[in-house]
């Protein structure tokens, strides 16, 4: 029987009584998909997550979406290789929601802990439901107007200008112009509506003058993040977390160099776009 207990007051729950390595069945994959959706992300704790099972639990979900931005396990283009040590430390550093640079985002990613540091290493998640529903009548109603210009290109720059980068991410860049979305979006199965801008992807709010975007996006990623719209996980290692990204963002906390910290993740696909 699944036990459930509640990391916050606005998102969050870890999830026991379950291992996630084997078939889930219909009873299971039914109560995990309907905690998935009120919690918006769950955590669990103590689960051996070999590529075929991780990649198995995932398909239960949607098809996955390959990210060509990071290496992937042999035999598994799907699965993602998260991994930072001394001589390569994190380049993510701000609030986000994963690959908003394409027209369908992910639904979601399922994050697996191979190599946790001895301290630090902390991810910390934000409901934009909440933060939506924290904001005023008025600016839910003129935001629900407004759309936003988010580039791939501007969340990479610090790739791109490696050497070497461009030819790396050429292919990425090409395939991924700036893409218009919602600044609000509709949840397509709840109907909960969440603020869609992040910091890492959004470069503007069209139809506004710069200044005025970059005052009101500023305002949006300060208020998307306040402390009661948030919670914090510790990982340890076979942890896993698993978020909604059509409503959440998320921040790594790099407090752990030079420390290493290995991460395989999956993210996945429902071919829906934003509204």
């Amino acid at each position: 029987m699944l036990q459930v207990n509640p990391m916050s007051g606005a998102i969050g729950a870890e999830v026991s009584g379950i291992d996630l390595s084997e078939d889930l069945t219909d009873l299971e994959f039914s109560e995990l998909e309907s905690l998935f959706l009120q919690y918006e992300v769950l955590f669990f704790r103590d689960q051996p997550f070999p590529p075929e099972a991780h990649a198995r639990f995932a398909r239960r979900f949607g098809e996955p979406q390959c990210h060509e931005a990071y290496p992937h396990i042999s035999g598994f283009p799907e699965l993602t290789i998260l991994e930072n040590d001394e001589a390569h430390p994190s380049k993510i550093e701000m609030w986000h929601t994963d690959m908003t640079f394409r027209p369908c985002p992910p639904v979601g990613s399922i994050l697996h802990g191979v190599v946790i540091p001895e301290r630090g290493g902390d991810t910390l998640f934000a409901s934009m439901s909440a933060a939506y529903d924290n904001l005023s009548e008025t600016l839910q109603s003129f935001l629900s107007g407004l759309t936003a210009i988010h580039d791939f290109s501007h969340g990479f720059q610090e790739s791109l200008d490696e050497p070497g980068g461009r030819e790396r991410l050429g292919q990425m860049l090409s395939d991924n112009p700036p893409v218009e979305h919602p600044v609000i979006r509709t949840h397509p199965v709840t109907g909960k509506k969440g603020v869609f801008v992040n910091s890492l992807f959004t470069v503007e709010i069209c139809g506004m003058k710069a200044r005025e975007s970059d005052a009101l996006l500023q305002f949006l990623y300060d208020h998307a993040v306040l402390p009661e719209h948030t919670c914090r996980f510790s990982w340890q290692p076979n942890s896993i977390a698993f978020w909604d990204n059509r409503i959440t963002q998320h921040k790594p906390v790099n407090d752990y160099w030079p420390q290493r910290r290995k991460m395989q993740r999956i993210t996945i696909d429902d071919g829906i776009r934003p509204v």
